[in-house]
């Protein structure tokens, strides 16, 4: 973690911070959802992370991406805000946060998909058929059941 909540995280230890974020969820030509399994839960999970001090939600959704996924995002479109009592969530290290996230939808990127940061164990492209929530991290459960159910 480096950045605006590594510094947070120096003054609160593991107390809940509200943490705002942006994520993308890559899709390809065939409607299928590139997901990482996360290197913390091995849960699998989109890209996403938390903006850093003005940084513009569009650009931290495209910056994460890149970092976790070695996709560069052309196009965003906006698809849901994620907030509420589901998103709080324990990490396994004990730091605690409840989410505010913005969702982009991408299907304009290019790239290979590629772990470049270690937060991802494997990266693989689903389709909506293939999705058991049971293997999506918590946090972001009611997203991927959005996009299986709307996409």
């Amino acid at each position: 973690m480096t950045g605006y909540m590594a510094e947070m995280r120096k003054l609160v230890g593991h107390r809940t911070i509200i943490q705002c974020a942006a994520s993308i969820i890559p899709v390809d030509n065939a409607g299928r959802v590139l997901l990482g399994k996360r290197s913390d839960n091995h849960l699998w999970g989109y890209s996403g992370g938390a903006a850093e001090i003005d940084e513009d939600a569009e650009e931290c959704a495209k910056r994460e991406l890149l970092e976790e996924m070695g996709l560069e995002a052309k196009t965003l479109e906006f698809f849901c805000v994620n907030s509420g009592p589901q998103t709080h969530y324990i990490y396994p290290n004990g730091d605690e946060v409840s989410n505010f996230e913005i969702v982009y939808l991408c299907r304009d990127w290019t790239g290979t998909p590629a772990i470049t940061d270690g937060e991802m164990e494997e990266l693989r492209f689903f389709s909506r058929e293939e999705i058991d929530l049971s293997m999506i991290s918590p946090p972001i459960r009611e997203v991927m059941r959005k996009f299986i159910s709307e996409c």
